[in-house]
């Protein structure tokens, strides 16, 4: 499916315009002057529920920002290569059962494909040591005893406590969605479980089983997939990860661009559509109650519903009438949540096949030999130049079984690390691609740096690249719309659980939320986002029907 550009749509004689939705109607939807709801927002988070609603009969008209759709789930090109944005792999979706490919199946009616990463998904590289994360629970603990034997009460309780957590997660997330007067009455019962985990960091109960550092450090090596470490994130972040992945990893077969693809059709038989170039200014409030957005060009369309995608920071601040906000207080709401971390992503083009340069499916996560985690991360942002805290190598290419039908004799390869959003800011008023030489050499200077790391890992690729691209905080900024670069969001502290107003509903009538700041980070949390968003407008159990 084509997606309409507002541009076009809007930019029109009275008259061409006329002919031109004519036109395209035989091909999709034409703009109509009322939705049942329009989202605000086409990532992962805006799709899912766009989808979701449609499958209940809504008319919705998904609008983005960008020329592309999709936000962290859309690829880009250049020099012949593609790249992956946001998706390095998913967890859960090999398992037909489980709840991450039925709403997956649901969205997209079966027609998302999924490849298997195989036996080890993730690497934990320390210093010359590895460590694999194997797929399956016995297979993962008997590894895990298999490098600390002395360690294996340990290990068995870790696992336990994991899915423990996750278990008493399930009742706190509809929590969420139940009406206000409902939560009243039964809420405490269905969230207290989960806050004896939340409550405490990760690094708080590790130490709680095990002395081991090693260990502990191995056992955080992802904590890169939310961003905080160990001392403080909360456990319960760090829990849903490791239990996302004990079945092993999964990327989408054909590349992450075939999400939105997949999904836009579902949204066109009820008769919506997403629209790109389509900047929303402001929503439309009277009487407390939502009932439209305004463009940036000034056009109005208008909705029963709206819901925002764009995060609850940049929903506040930038998409509400001031009013509104200053009622209701929302700003005091945003002073009890922090942005989640900024990062910088290296893209890389390579000559050669995945299999002639002998590029693994395995995600690397390299880490500094000497410190803790959180001393790591420390070191690093009172000095640059020390080693990078976290450095994540992902090979998409090598995971995607369709990749050599799309680029033969072609490779690719994405590097990420942390990075302040400091670091940037004086460039942050500056236009993408045009930010000046010095902004350019310290893009340059980090590149090199990854790339020094990549070789270190995987020797036989030096002198096959071909290009390379390094992204920083802004370009998040610019693509996302996120104030301060953050990937992930609000980040996952024990705090962030408790707060009340990370749910779909709002102060304002008719008016909702949506995406990863409503129920956790990456793509499981904002595809799960859809359904508790659904369920709050609808009133409907959307878990039954999927």
């Amino acid at each position: 499916m084509k997606f309409e550009n507002m541009d076009d749509m809007f930019s029109l004689p009275p008259a061409k315009k006329n002919s031109q939705m004519i036109k395209s109607y035989k091909q999709q939807p034409q703009l109509a002057h009322v939705y049942d709801t329009i989202v605000i927002g086409s990532g992962m988070g805006g799709l899912s529920t766009a989808a979701i609603l449609s499958k209940q009969g809504h008319k919705v008209l998904v609008l983005e920002r960008h020329y592309t759709a999709g936000g962290f789930t859309h690829v880009f090109n250049r020099k012949g290569y593609e790249w992956d944005v946001g998706i390095h792999y998913i967890g859960e979706v090999q398992r037909k059962n489980s709840m991450m490919r039925k709403l997956f199946d649901y969205i997209t009616n079966g027609e998302l494909k999924w490849a298997d990463m195989g036996e080890v998904y993730d690497r934990i590289v320390i210093g010359e040591k590895h460590f694999d994360f194997v797929k399956g629970v016995k297979n993962f603990k008997k590894q895990m005893i298999s490098y600390f034997p002395e360690e294996e009460h340990a290990i068995n309780t870790y696992v336990d406590l994991v899915f423990k957590t996750v278990k008493a997660s399930r009742n706190y997330f509809i929590s969420k969605a139940i009406p206000p007067f409902l939560n009243t009455l039964i809420g405490r019962f269905l969230k207290t479980p989960f806050y004896k985990m939340a409550d405490q960091t990760t690094d708080e109960v590790l130490r709680s089983l095990t002395t081991n550092e090693t260990l502990i450090k191995v056992l955080c090596g992802q904590y890169g997939d939310y961003g905080l470490p160990p001392k403080q994130s909360s456990f319960y972040m760090h829990a849903t990860v490791v239990r996302h992945y004990f079945d092993g990893g999964s990327f989408p077969v054909g590349g992450s661009s075939q999400i939105v693809k997949k999904v836009a059709p579902i949204i066109a038989a009820s008769g919506g559509t997403i629209l790109i170039n389509a900047e929303v200014a402001e929503v439309l409030i009277e009487n407390n109650r939502a009932n439209g957005v305004r463009m940036t060009d000034g056009k109005i369309i208008k909705a029963k519903n709206i819901v925002s995608n764009a995060g609850i920071m940049t929903t506040y601040t930038k998409l509400l009438p001031s009013e509104s906000v200053k009622k209701h207080q929302l700003k005091e709401q945003l002073q009890k949540v922090n942005p989640s971390v900024a990062h910088a992503s290296l893209y890389i083009g390579l000559e050669g096949s995945p299999e002639e340069l002998q590029l693994p499916k395995t995600n690397y996560w390299v880490y500094p030999p000497e410190g803790d985690h959180d001393t790591c991360v420390e070191r690093y942002l009172k000095d640059l130049t020390q080693p990078f805290p976290v450095v994540y190598i992902s090979f998409p290419s090598a995971k995607d079984p369709d990749w050599s039908n799309r680029y033969p004799g072609k490779s690719t390869i994405d590097i990420i690390t942390l990075i302040p959003y400091e670091i940037f800011e004086k460039w942050s008023d500056t236009p993408w691609k045009k930010r000046g030489k010095e902004y350019e050499a310290i893009k340059e200077e980090l590149a090199r740096r990854l790339l020094k790391e990549l070789y270190k890992q995987l020797p036989q690729v030096k002198g096959k690249v071909n290009c390379y691209e390094l992204s920083t905080p802004l370009s998040t900024k610019h693509f996302v719309n996120y104030k301060k670069g953050e990937i992930y969001g609000l980040d996952h502290s024990p705090s962030r659980f408790r707060q009340a107003f990370l749910i779909p509903r709002t102060p304002i009538k008719n008016f909702y939320l949506t995406g990863q700041d409503i129920v956790t980070a990456g793509i499981g949390g904002a595809l799960f986002s859809g359904v508790l968003t659904t369920m709050a407008i609808t009133g409907k159990n959307v878990l039954k029907k999927v």
